[in-house]
């Protein structure tokens, strides 16, 4: 079996990417207009989608002289290598840890517990 891919996107390569997952192929242009309350040259997005198409992240296609944008990996496996990526880093890979760490620092509403606690319910059960 192989190991997974590890993915290591910055917070502009990780919005572009979120852009390109929502809303599928797109250009230069496009993006940038879907990069909301992002200030950022026309050329400095064309310039982040070459360096991930570098990195295997983007393909493109041309499409009348125009380059056509879309994702060449999947959103599900990027959540998985960069949430396991933060798991391992900041916590020894201690899910326990991690969740104790999230709930004592961050807002929780009731909602939220019972989602994880469905979650921790589902989980057991399937073990």
């Amino acid at each position: 079996m192989t190991e997974p891919i590890s993915y290591r996107l910055g917070d502009l390569q990780l919005k572009i990417m979120r852009v390109l997952w929502e809303h599928g192929p797109l250009g230069v242009a496009e993006v940038r207009a879907q990069l909301h309350g992002e200030a950022l040259a026309y050329t400095t997005v064309a310039t982040m989608l070459r360096k991930m198409e570098a990195r295997q992240l983007v393909e493109h296609d041309t499409h009348q002289r125009r380059f056509i944008y879309r994702a060449a990996v999947d959103e599900r496996d990027v959540t998985r290598s960069m949430a396991d990526d933060l798991v391992d880093r900041l916590f020894d890979g201690s899910l326990a840890q991690t969740v104790s760490h999230l709930l004592r620092t961050r807002e929780v509403d009731g909602k939220e517990l019972a989602e994880l606690e469905v979650l921790i319910q589902q989980r057991r059960a399937n073990r």
